[in-house]
């Protein structure tokens, strides 16, 4: 198991490489000037409108501060509108503007396209079982990491 788990680790450190090289060039393809990291906060947005901040942050996993950070690059960049929240007056409801959406689109299409290239000799029912399996690895990390006693470093995050 031992074993497993090592060659585990090593698949994941480069695919998470991988992931990360994608995430840059994703961003640029949404705009020049985007973070990496703004890529998947727009698509969550994108997925999920009229969400708030606070929201997203418990669900990233970062601090408000850095999430207001975040947020007020992508209103800049004129890719993000804010409205008040109606049940909360110092909470905003968060939506991509219709330029943010179609620059979103255009990118999401690119990585699908890849997808479709890199994964054209997988089965169907091989690409739904990758779909569990990331969904699962995904949801027990999350649970392992909200369970693991923090450190320095996740105490200022």
């Amino acid at each position: 198991m031992d074993d497993d788990l090592q060659q585990l680790e090593r698949e994941l450190g480069l695919f998470l490489r991988r992931a990360t090289a994608s995430s840059t060039a994703m961003a640029r393809r949404v705009h020049p000037e985007l973070e990496p990291s703004a890529y998947e906060l727009l698509a969550l947005i994108e997925r999920t409108p009229g969400v708030r901040a606070s929201d997203l942050a418990a669900y990233i996993g970062v601090g408000r501060g850095t999430m207001s950070r975040q947020l007020a690059r992508l209103g800049a960049l004129g890719l993000l509108t804010r409205s008040p929240d109606p049940d909360d007056f110092r909470g905003q409801l968060l939506a991509l503007t219709p330029e943010g959406s179609t620059r979103l689109a255009a990118a999401q299409q690119a990585r699908t396209d890849f997808l479709a290239r890199a994964l054209e000799d997988w089965a169907p029912e091989q690409i739904a079982q990758l779909t569990a399996q990331l969904g699962r690895l995904n949801r027990d990390l999350s649970s392992a990491w909200a369970t693991q006693p923090a450190t320095p470093e996740r105490s200022h995050a």
